[in-house]
């Protein structure tokens, strides 16, 4: 059972970017999926955020962008893309409805959570201001248990690839017939279902 200091939700999140570089990329799609801590959706499916966002003129996308991710490129040249400052607003806003507005105790406050999350974090940082003003100073990488299921289990492994497995380890998914990997609100549920996966699997052993 949780003490009153502990967190409550988990804010599960990922990104799209420009390029590699970091430091210089650009957002162009955000996903975030909230659950509590036993990865039960706190608010109907219809409530995820699935967010592109608009290119900014005259910047440059990296080479295998323009190339593997064409349709998300169109999309954040289209009408249906919004601004960076109107995403930050609608994501603190999506944490606000369930855990209410930033808690004054900062461990109080929903942990970020997905696959490699140090670099969604960084993007966080840079475009996302209020959007981190709503999140725990923690943060849960589920990379770190698929690198010690790897040493354990190298003969089996979560494939994120594959609809029907992130089905049976989250029911409540949302997944088109046909899929991009590089899709962020696939990967946000992937991650989701992944993490189940090494409760069910890795602590029982």
């Amino acid at each position: 059972m949780q003490s009153d200091n502990e967190h409550r939700f988990y804010v599960w999140f990922d990104t799209e970017y420009s390029s590699l570089e970091l430091e210089t990329a650009s957002l162009l799609q955000v996903a975030a999926v909230i659950t509590d801590t036993t990865l039960r959706r706190v608010l109907p499916r219809e409530r995820d955020l699935r967010l592109t966002i608009k290119f900014p003129d005259g910047e440059t996308l990296s080479p295998w962008v323009e190339q593997n991710l064409p349709e998300l490129v169109r999309a954040c040249r289209s009408s249906e893309a919004v601004d960076i400052a109107e995403a930050d607003y609608r994501l603190a806003s999506y944490i606000d409805e369930v855990a209410c507005p930033p808690a004054a105790i900062e461990k109080k406050r929903p942990v970020l959570a997905g696959n490699s999350i140090h670099e969604d974090r960084a993007l966080i940082r840079r475009f996302l201001p209020r959007f981190l003003s709503r999140l725990n100073y923690r943060h849960l990488d589920v990379t770190a248990l698929k690198l010690e299921w790897k040493l354990l289990r190298s003969d089996r492994e979560f494939d994120k690839g594959n609809p029907d497995m992130i089905r049976r380890y989250f029911p409540d998914a949302v997944l088109p017939a046909s899929f991009s990997r590089h899709d962020a609100y696939y990967d946000v549920q992937a991650s989701i279902a992944e993490l189940a996966f090494y409760r069910r699997h890795l602590f029982r052993q």
